[in-house]
């Protein structure tokens, strides 16, 4: 299964590192201080809203063309051939059900049984799928595949991810920064300005505080994933999702995206204890079990 960090996290954590050192460069976190004597607290906030939103907006719009560049998508432009003809016939099929624009479609070589969604806008989203998928799937499994695919776009799954995101980051960088000015002017008595204390207080809190807050995000991915299933079953049968998702258990288990491309597969990390806090997927048996009671 995935290691636990998905592409936009790993994305967004990126970003958000640049912008805070270019935001620092410029003199913005002077922010941080109101006159050496006391942080304010509202500026602090919009500084860490526009970081925090930035970061997870900016790996939103990237999500696309990161995709292709991680995976080496190959975009079918026109059909070469009768799969090809079957992949972009059963997409435009499903996206009218749902009820949004064409997404582009591609396949990505890799051995295992997988496939991802990703975009900024529901109308002008990405759905690929593994060579592994088309080789080792039948036509209904891999059919309710794209339907749990077409199903994260219609349900605006990745924007509402960047929302949410942004939320989380803005709140991680604000209280990171509290805790820093605290602990500089309680414990170590800085008087004005902002010593090391801060700084590496903050580093510190930043880190433990976006554990904690990735614990979130991780929380909506999983959610994100029974709706999808419901979605797929809708458009392809409930049946064919059920033995879509049978099939992913009778697979190796091992999946070769990227790393950074956990979040968006139709099979992802698991874990059992407090791993499963950062597990980007449910388990296979609880999906099925999910749309059998369905």
């Amino acid at each position: 299964m995935f290691k636990r960090i998905g592409l936009f996290l790993a994305t967004n954590i990126a970003i958000i590192f640049v912008l805070n050192i270019t935001m620092r460069l410029l003199g913005f976190e002077s922010i941080l201080d109101q006159q050496g004597v006391d942080l304010n607290l509202n500026a602090l906030l919009v500084y860490a809203a526009i970081l925090g939103f930035s970061g997870s907006l900016i790996s939103l719009a990237l999500s696309k063309w990161t995709a292709k560049r991680m995976t080496g998508l190959g975009i079918i432009e026109q059909a070469s051939n009768e799969q090809e003809r079957w992949l972009l016939e059963t997409v435009k099929r499903q996206a009218q059900q749902a009820g949004i624009g064409m997404p582009e479609v591609g396949v990505y070589n890799a051995p295992d049984i997988n496939a991802f969604a990703t975009g900024m806008r529901r109308n002008n989203a990405l759905v690929a799928v593994s060579t592994g998928l088309l080789q080792n799937m039948t036509r209904d499994e891999a059919e309710a595949v794209l339907g749990h695919e077409v199903s994260h776009v219609a349900n605006g799954d990745m924007i509402t991810l960047a929302l949410i995101q942004g939320v989380v980051n803005t709140f991680v960088i604000f209280l990171s920064r509290v805790i820093g000015h605290v602990v500089d002017r309680v414990v170590f008595k800085t008087e004005r300005g902002h010593g090391p204390a801060f700084w590496i207080t903050a580093i510190i809190a930043e880190l433990v505080l976006g554990i904690l807050a990735s614990m979130i995000v991780m929380w909506f991915s999983r959610r994100r994933e029974f709706r999808a299933d419901t979605g797929g079953a809708s458009l392809a049968g409930r049946e064919k999702m059920i033995a879509a998702l049978q099939r992913l258990q009778q697979s190796s288990g091992q999946a070769h995206l990227p790393d950074q491309m956990a979040a968006f597969g139709i099979s992802g990390n698991l874990g059992q204890g407090i791993k499963r806090l950062f597990s980007t997927h449910p388990p296979l048996e609880e999906r099925i079990a999910y749309l059998r009671q369905g």
